[in-house]
């Protein structure tokens, strides 16, 4: 794929992200490319998975796309990232798991001298490769388009070559009754075995996710060091998961 093609395959899915659906018509007048152009792009798009091709345009797949869930309550994502930031010492040596928040922590790793950071998450890697003061280790493994990790047995084999410090966990959903949960079986375990190879461990998830719960539960609650989330979570909530971990609210 040449760089042009790539650039209006970018601006095709942040668009398909901000309004829900796109037009051949407005794409073409959009991005200055004739409809031939565009319907070519729109059917790479297809092909790798990315949308589905209506009639006259395209709509995102069924589930949310990483793109549209990183629009998705954008500031209290960002002070828990902030937050969790705030845990990463100089020198220090972090495991760093898929998800939209977790791959924020380390845009605030700012003035960290010598931190080792190992993720699945090529997000992760997207926000971390301009500091030059970050040492990133990518775990390798198939590739998940919709969560944009690394997974499989080869994900899992260089996680357990690691001992880190501190482990920073995402998740679909968390409750007390069915711990933290994912949508992926090979997400849950790459997850779980992040937490056997930290010293500590904590989850990063805003208040929208308590309550929910993925097709996989991966750690009960008082597995984890403590839970990093925002104000919207009402106090029995914050009471409740307190009774298994530490909650903090920022």
């Amino acid at each position: 794929m040449n760089d042009e093609r790539g650039g209006r395959e970018v601006a095709i899915l942040t668009r398909l992200s901000d309004a829900g659906s796109v037009s051949v018509a407005e794409l073409a007048e959009q991005l200055g490319v004739s409809v031939v152009t565009v319907r070519a792009d729109l059917k790479s798009l297809e092909e790798q998975g990315m949308l589905v091709r209506t009639r006259g345009g395209a709509k995102p797949l069924a589930y949310k796309t990483i793109f549209q869930r990183e629009r998705v309550n954008v500031d209290q994502k960002r002070r828990i990232a902030t937050e969790a930031a705030k845990l990463v010492a100089d020198n220090d040596t972090v495991l760093i798991e898929a998800g939209t928040t977790a791959a924020m922590i380390v845009r605030f790793l700012t003035g960290r001298r010598g931190v080792q950071i190992v993720t699945n998450s090529t997000l992760v890697f997207n926000n971390a490769r301009f500091n030059p003061a970050l040492n990133i280790i990518l775990t390798g493994g198939v590739f998940r388009r919709e969560s944009e990790s690394l997974v499989g047995p080869t994900a899992e084999r260089a996680v357990r070559e690691f001992n880190t410090r501190i482990a920073f966990l995402g998740t679909d959903g968390f409750s007390p009754e069915r711990g933290l949960t994912t949508g992926f079986v090979e997400g849950a375990q790459v997850a779980a075995l992040m937490h056997e190879r930290a010293e500590e461990t904590w989850l990063v998830a805003d208040s929208s996710k308590f309550g929910q719960a993925g097709f996989v539960s991966f750690l009960p609650l008082a597995a984890i060091t403590g839970i990093i989330t925002d104000a919207g979570l009402s106090a029995e909530a914050v009471e409740a998961l307190s009774e298994h971990t530490q909650v903090r609210v920022v």
